[in-house]
């Protein structure tokens, strides 16, 4: 008797970033262990980062397991990228895929490079799944023609029969079946199932655990800064205030979060944790065993700077990272840098907590009324001025200038009253004649 056949999906329903990318990298891991016929993408999203469509499309192409897409209403920009990566690619009747312009926050697109960089994911995409022979043409023919890719991203790019130079390419289910992008399209996903030979196969879905939720949120953007701005204002503030012991506390906190979402799904390499660490370790040499700031402080800094930038880099092949993850670590790093030197700038200035000012500055006020005494350097200006012993001097004594009279110590010792000194020096509250 066979063994049933298993099919396991992966819904990408909302915005493409470093959580769908956590969970897809999480998602092919258990379909693997689990021995799936087919992987299906079941894809709803208007697109998302492109580090991380990258990413997830990187690995459905390197994916041993068939792989499908189910467009559901949408597949844009970075929809489009990880639906080409699948191996065949089912839409529901009204959907949609294309449109993969590279965009800003505010909808602009941007500058020609970033999307000539769209463009050759995109082809290089349709290119990965290879030719076929046309009997009716006698030659090789793309299974999906890259040019139909680029003119997904860039407006200029003109297809015969297709589109002109003044839209971006956006494929309709009929559209996208005809020019070979688009298999089939099916009402639901089992119809599409149904289409595939698997209508009497189990199904298995994706669905993230608390772990996987909390992994995955500590991998976002804007999470990864945070922690990023609190490492490197913790360690600052303690270099600032050694021995204060909070800053380090949150550096070392952060660090741990920042760090643990790549332990557990071994993405950073040990060498990476190490670099990290002994950076730490030079910059406690510097402040604690080495005076001033040489060699171990500026080793230090690279160490712990080059550990973050380069974890943020890391994927699991050196030959899947691109210039494009590179700019983006950098930047990422900047930003937190220049977050972490206002925030510090802010808790040690006038308008932070005060609790924070407490202990980095002095700002208790000694009042004689609370039975501190200062020292009175009016004498200090007698220094220079001649003077009558009043008393004699054995060595202290006093001394009349003008008409005031100020104890005094005769530096050459034994002197007799009514004899004319100098005054030479005031040290120590005290004036000393010769």
């Amino acid at each position: 008797m066979l063994a049933e056949r298993l099919v396991y999906v992966l819904p990408l329903g909302e915005e493409i970033g470093p959580l769908t990318w956590f969970y897809t990298r999480d998602a092919i891991k258990e379909a693997k262990q689990m021995r799936a016929d087919l992987l299906v993408v079941h894809l709803n999203t208007y697109g998302g980062a492109l580090v991380d469509a990258d990413s997830i499309r990187t690995a459905l192409l390197r994916c041993e397991i068939p792989t499908v897409a189910y467009v559901d209403h949408n597949a844009a920009s970075a929809g489009a990228l990880i639906a080409l990566a699948c191996d065949s690619v089912y839409m529901s009747p009204g959907a949609s895929m294309g449109a993969a312009t590279v965009v800003d926050g505010s909808g602009e697109a941007l500058p020609d490079k970033y999307q000539s960089y769209m463009r050759s994911l995109m082809r290089s995409t349709a290119e990965a799944h290879g030719r076929y022979w046309s009997e009716a043409d006698s030659a090789l023919l793309w299974r999906r023609d890259p040019l139909v890719a680029e003119a997904m991203v860039d407006p200029r790019v003109i297809v015969p029969g297709l589109i002109d130079s003044t839209k971006v390419l956006t494929f309709t289910p009929e559209e996208a079946q005809a020019w070979g992008y688009s298999d089939g399209v099916a009402v639901s996903m089992q119809q599409m199932l149904d289409q595939l030979g698997h209508s009497k196969s189990d199904m298995a879905r994706y669905t993230p655990t608390l772990t996987n939720k909390i992994l995955g949120f500590l991998s976002s953007m804007a999470v990864q800064g945070v922690l990023i701005m609190l490492i490197i204002g913790g360690i600052v503030m303690e270099l600032k205030t050694p021995g204060l012991g909070l800053p380090a506390a949150t550096a070392l906190i952060a660090a741990v979060l920042y760090f643990l979402p790549m332990c557990v799904t071994g993405v950073v390499s040990g060498w990476v944790l190490l670099m990290f660490i002994a950076g730490l370790v030079c910059l406690a040499m510097e402040v604690f065993v080495i005076p001033g700031f040489g060699v171990a402080g500026i080793a230090g800094i690279i160490g712990i700077a080059g550990s973050i930038i380069i974890a943020l880099v890391q994927k699991e092949s050196i030959m899947d990272v691109t210039i494009g993850d590179v700019a983006y670590a950098c930047m990422l790093f900047l930003v937190s840098l220049g977050g972490a030197l206002l925030l510090i700038w802010y808790l040690s200035s006038k308008y932070g907590p005060r609790f924070v000012r407490r202990t980095i500055e002095l700002e208790r006020a000694q009042y004689v009324r609370d039975g501190y005494v200062g020292v009175d350097m009016t004498p200090a200006a007698k220094v220079g001025c001649k003077a009558v012993t009043v008393t004699d001097m054995r060595p202290s004594g006093k001394i009349a200038i003008g008409d005031d009279t100020y104890d005094a110590v005769a530096i050459d010792g034994y002197v007799d009253a009514g004899t004319e000194v100098s005054v030479v020096k005031y040290e120590n509250s005290q004036l000393y004649v010769k």
